[in-house]
């Protein structure tokens, strides 16, 4: 009877870890809501039961390198093909977008709602040293704002300048507290619920996209990732299904992503 019971618990646990997968995502993905939406589908569609680990980018890559989780849902592009091209994934597939803003004080002192570009806006809050909070973690929010400050032909530095190595949340919080500019995606910043005296300033830049990629972790490198479960979600998330929770997505009547996956045929 024991050796019976024994063996029908190790089935029983062998089962449900076989239906459960570790998919490190952005930060900004998590604050955005969206999670608590598109889980509970997954899970009732599926039966995978996603177990999400909530880090920047970087992170996310680390964690996916060292074969710590089977998949990633990651938004840095350049990052994410050298990551594939490096062997860590095999392959990545886009999923949905949505894209940048530039938040600031409602008096907005460097005038940045009056900027043609991303670049001048922020050559215009150098010019003036108006404190800007930098999330400074290698996040894929990060890497953009670099990419930009590089566009504008700045290296930021001084006092006004704010690297506080945290998450969105996080570093809107310290922006909140600080009556700061920021860079943040759209979605975080309007299921952020201390906003007090920001606003968002400035956005519509195309430099601004901010496209969204799920990448399986290499079995290759890695033999014990799922990448059978890996291969559920992803089917999952170019769905008909997804699609619709993605699109319908919303705060305040606003669409936080739009869903761009090209199914397979």
């Amino acid at each position: 009877m024991i050796r019976w019971f024994v063996t029908f618990l190790a089935f029983w646990i062998s089962s449900a870890s076989a239906d459960q997968l570790r998919l490190a995502v952005t930060t900004s993905f998590q604050n955005s809501g969206l999670a608590d939406v598109l889980l509970p589908a997954i899970k009732a569609d599926t039966g995978l039961t996603v177990q999400l680990l909530v880090v920047g980018t970087g992170q996310a890559m680390r964690l996916g390198a060292a074969g710590d989780v089977d998949a990633i849902l990651v938004h840095s592009r350049a990052a994410e093909e050298a990551f594939v091209v490096n062997g860590h994934g095999s392959h990545r597939r886009e999923i949905m977008y949505n894209d940048f803003v530039l938040v600031g004080p409602a008096d907005d002192p460097a005038n940045i709602g009056n900027a043609d570009t991303a670049a001048q806006a922020l050559r215009r809050i150098a010019e003036t040293q108006r404190a800007f909070v930098s999330r400074g973690d290698q996040s894929g929010t990060h890497n953009k704002e670099r990419a930009l400050w590089a566009a504008a032909g700045l290296d930021p530095v001084g006092d006004w300048y704010r690297s506080v190595g945290a998450g969105m949340g996080a570093a809107l919080n310290t922006a909140s507290g600080l009556d700061a500019y920021i860079l943040t995606d759209r979605a975080s910043w309007l299921n952020f619920g201390n906003q007090a005296g920001l606003r968002l300033l400035f956005s519509g830049d195309p430099a601004l996209f901010n496209q969204y990629a799920f990448i399986p972790i290499s079995q290759e490198q890695h033999p014990h990732v799922k990448a059978d479960q890996a291969q559920r979600l992803e089917a999952w998330l170019t769905s008909v299904q997804a699609q619709r929770l993605i699109d319908g997505y919303r705060i305040g009547q606003e669409q936080l992503f739009t869903f761009n996956a090209v199914r397979a045929n």
